[in-house]
Parts: C-alpha cells; sequence; structure tokens
C-alpha cells in the first residue's frame, strides 16, 4: 500500500507534540500508545502493509466497537477518539492523507460520573498522619500543598523551590499547555512547607551527589520526586487512616474545590484556582449534597422556612 506506513507518521507526529505543541512527556506517552494500538488493530484487519491513508470512517467505527467489547470506559474510547482526531489532522496538514477518517465521527456518550470527594473530617484525619522523619515532614507538606491549592500531581512534583513565596503565601504553577498561575497556599501549607524546607529536604537532599538544587519535592534518594511516587504515599496513608479505597491526588483536588464550593466561593474563582480554561469543566465540581441545598434554600428564601409552610396549613 502506498504511502506513508503507522511508524514514520506517528514519528512526526511525535516530533510536532515535542517541538511545537511543547506537550508534556506524560502526553506524548499516551499518544504513543493510543496511535500505536490503533495501529495494531489496522494491521490486523487489513495487513501490515496498511498505513494511515488506508483508514476509512468504517474502520475507526470497528475499533470502538471492539474498545467496547474489551469493555473500555467511555472516556478512555473519547480520549482515544481525541489521539486520532489530532494525529489525523497533523497528517492532513503534512499533506500525507487525503481526508480524515474521524472528523465526523462522534464518540460514546460519557458517563456524567462525579469525582471522589473527601469530608472535611476524613480530610482532617488525613493531613494527621504523616509523622515528623524527613519522610513524614515531605508528606505533610505535599498533603498540606494539594490541599490548600487544589494544583494537579503533575504540577506539584514540577514545582521548583522559586515557585514559592512563603512570606505572601503563595506558589507559581506551571499547568496544562504549559499555563503559568499563581496559586494561594494557606497558612497550614505555608508551615508544613517551611518545616519541610528546613528540617527535612536538606537531609534527603545530601543522599544524592551532586544534590538536586532546584526541585522543591524530593524522593527518598535526593532525586525529584514524581506523580507515581505521590501517588504511593498517598495510598500509604489512606490506608492508614483506614479511609475507602479509591482515593487519589485528585480526589484531593476535587476536595479542595467541592469544599471551597460549599463554602460560598465563586464558580469563576474556583475555576482560575484550578487553571481550568472553560467554566464548563469547572462545572463538575458543583456537586452539593441534597441535605445543604436544602438548608440553604431554608435560610435564604422567604417562603421556604418550616414556620411559613406550617402556618398555611
Amino acid at each position: 500500500m502506498p504511502g506513508v506506513t503507522f511508524g514514520e507518521a506517528l514519528e512526526g507526529f511525535l516530533l510536532y507534540l515535542k517541538g511545537e505543541r511543547q506537550a508534556s512527556p506524560c502526553t506524548v506517552d499516551a499518544y504513543r500508545a493510543d496511535i500505536e494500538q490503533f495501529a495494531a488493530f489496522v494491521a490486523g484487519r487489513a495487513g501490515q502493509e496498511a498505513g494511515p491513508a488506508a483508514v476509512d470512517i468504517w474502520m475507526v467505527r470497528r475499533y470502538l466497537g471492539w474498545l467496547n467489547q474489551l469493555g473500555q470506559q467511555r472516556s478512555s474510547m473519547n480520549r482515544k477518539l481525541a489521539a486520532l482526531r489530532a494525529f489525523y489532522r497533523f497528517l492532513l496538514r503534512a499533506g500525507q492523507v487525503q481526508s480524515s477518517p474521524v472528523a465526523l465521527l462522534s464518540g460514546p456518550r460519557r458517563e456524567k460520573r462525579l469525582p471522589g470527594c473527601l469530608s472535611h473530617a476524613e480530610m482532617e484525619k488525613l493531613l494527621s498522619i504523616p509523622a515528623t522523619t524527613p519522610l513524614g515532614l515531605r508528606d505533610r507538606a505535599i498533603l498540606e500543598t494539594l490541599y490548600a491549592s487544589g494544583i494537579r500531581v503533575a504540577e506539584l512534583v514540577g514545582l521548583d523551590q522559586d515557585d514559592l513565596d512563603l512570606v505572601a503565601g503563595y506558589a507559581r504553577v506551571l499547568g496544562k499547555g504549559r499555563r503559568e498561575r499563581v496559586v494561594p497556599l494557606g497558612r497550614y501549607a505555608v508551615k508544613a512547607l517551611e518545616n519541610y524546607l528546613h528540617r527535612a529536604r536538606p537531609e534527603l537532599a545530601a543522599r544524592r551527589i551532586p544534590p538536586e538544587p532546584r526541585a522543591l519535592f524530593l524522593n527518598h534518594l535526593g532525586g525529584r520526586l514524581t506523580t507515581r511516587g505521590v501517588r504511593e504515599r498517598l495510598s500509604h496513608y489512606v490506608e492508614k487512616a483506614a479511609l475507602r479505597r479509591g482515593v487519589s491526588p485528585h480526589t484531593i483536588r476535587h476536595t479542595f474545590a467541592t469544599h471551597l464550593l460549599e463554602g460560598g466561593a465563586d464558580l469563576r474563582v474556583v475555576q482560575e484556582l484550578l487553571g481550568h480554561i472553560r467554566l464548563a469543566t469547572t462545572q463538575i465540581y458543583t456537586h452539593i449534597s441534597q441535605s445543604q441545598l436544602r438548608e440553604v434554600y431554608r435560610q435564604f428564601h422567604p417562603r421556604a422556612s418550616r414556620d411559613n409552610i406550617d402556618n398555611r396549613r
């Protein structure tokens, strides 16, 4: 089959993501995995020689049906479809295909599932567990920072010491799309970070030669902590706190947003703090318990009080 192969097209696409788009390594790896999976599917149906130009909309539909049979969640299927859209847009601009087989194809409707959220008591319990050892002080600072700022775990591990202004109580964060924003920390996070920087980080840094000069959070060997390391430590504390399973750094991010909204914060303020471009993305965090809704309604609606209802009977 004439034309560029999937392998050649993929390498060019990944170079474009790294260079022009300045995509993060995690994003590049995710695109690579999704396109490689699709290429293997096409090869199994149309032959090893089939390239991107040989794919039509029916092949993509068969691929989505195959993913559904595998039990893939709708969110994963939509993510893979988005990867294919970006891949074929790149090939169209490069003149390597004449049309995109996914341009007019819509993915399955996403399930409206809400992320998990911890209560105030559960969050306080989790924050109280880390010990006063160097790693414990680091972990306390991590948990306090996540809860105080609502930043993503990738943003957390990307923090450098110079990104902090503990006097003012702020941190400079580099988010998705390399968009920079400033987030508040709060006095508990500031105190935890001060303890970590003064009493723990120097000891952790000494375990690596030469010491890591920039990274804020270090692992037990003195190198920059990874997202995987944060998730593992969080799972350790979740187990010790006897909390429900499935608590992740994103759970704390969701808890941050939910607690702000429950306290009366404006949705657009939460949007800025979370680093969302679109307000619609933030609206998933607006689920508030029915009991709280009823209580707010009773307090502020002039005809909602129980006394008024009882007097009219």
